[in-house]
């Protein structure tokens, strides 16, 4: 792991594979570890060069304050075509998972020239909040049992790691593998601060980022081969969403996962290195 200086800011980023072959660079929800290790190293095999990386105030990538982001869902658009042009290597297929999911619509649609072929994973076409009347909501009652929840204390690792164990049950996630990812990215984040530890654990600084004005009407005009990704038993984007976007968005195909909710398991991982490898 290093970081990379883009956009004026410095990004976490971790690499897999030759550095002279194509480049796919993966979007996290907030931190880079929401990129499975088992389908970077699959990417890579396959002859890829695999670039994941930290959003701002999250990992290693430039924290500021992330109760109050002087940034918008567009600059960290802009944040990903300027880290594929400081990786060079040509236009890079951008893959984006969750919230990231809807930073790499963005860059595709504003840097056209930038990527070559998109992912999309477990994500909408619509910025946090309420969603568009046809698009299927967060389930309810899932989100009800999910921020019920009293925080833990961020400041005990194993506090964190077993939160986010217990949420991963809810969501329909394994708890095993996401009680292991927290403990790293709580090893990764720059302190114990609540609001620090919820923009790496819970990604919260996304519902304050300003992520006007709209894209879903320009899902049209994507021009790369698409590939979107969803778990028939997400609750938090229900797999409606996915649907839309592969709807919308120019000869996309859509793969879903009957087994998974939010995450990709490790049972899809081959599936899902696949069809990536397919696009280019």
């Amino acid at each position: 792991m290093t970081t990379v200086e883009a956009n004026e800011i410095a990004l976490g980023i971790e690499s897999f594979g030759a550095d002279d072959a194509p480049l796919v660079l993966l979007v996290g929800a907030t931190t880079m570890l929401s990129w499975p290790d088992a389908l970077c190293a699959r990417l890579a095999a396959g002859g890829r060069r695999v670039v994941r990386y930290d959003l701002r105030d999250s990992g290693e990538s430039t924290t500021r304050d992330p109760e109050a982001p002087t940034y918008t869902l567009r600059d960290l658009a802009d944040d990903a075509a300027a880290l594929a042009d400081v990786l060079g290597g040509g236009p890079a297929h951008l893959a984006g998972i969750g919230v990231g999911g809807m930073v790499a619509q963005v860059a595709v649609l504003d840097h056209p020239g930038a990527f070559s072929a998109l992912t999309l994973v477990g994500t909408r076409a619509v910025a946090p909040g309420p969603p568009d009347d046809d698009l299927p909501d967060h389930d309810r009652a899932t989100m009800g049992r999910l921020f019920a929840r009293a925080l833990p204390d961020w400041s005990d690792r194993e506090a964190v790691a077993e939160f986010s164990a217990a949420g991963a049950e809810i969501l329909g996630n394994d708890p095993v593998a996401a009680r292991a990812v927290a403990a790293r990215i709580w090893d990764r984040t720059p302190g114990t601060a609540p609001p620090v530890q919820t923009a790496n654990q819970m990604g919260l600084v996304f519902s304050r980022l300003d992520c006007k004005p709209r894209w879903r009407e320009r899902l049209p005009e994507v021009a790369v081969p698409t590939l979107v990704v969803h778990g028939r038993r997400d609750p938090f984007f229900p797999s409606g969403n996915g649907e839309a976007l592969a709807r919308e968005i120019p000869g996309a195909r859509l793969l879903v996962l009957d087994e998974a909710a939010t995450t990709i398991p490790d049972t899809a991982i081959a599936e899902v290195a696949k069809a990536m490898l397919t696009l280019g």
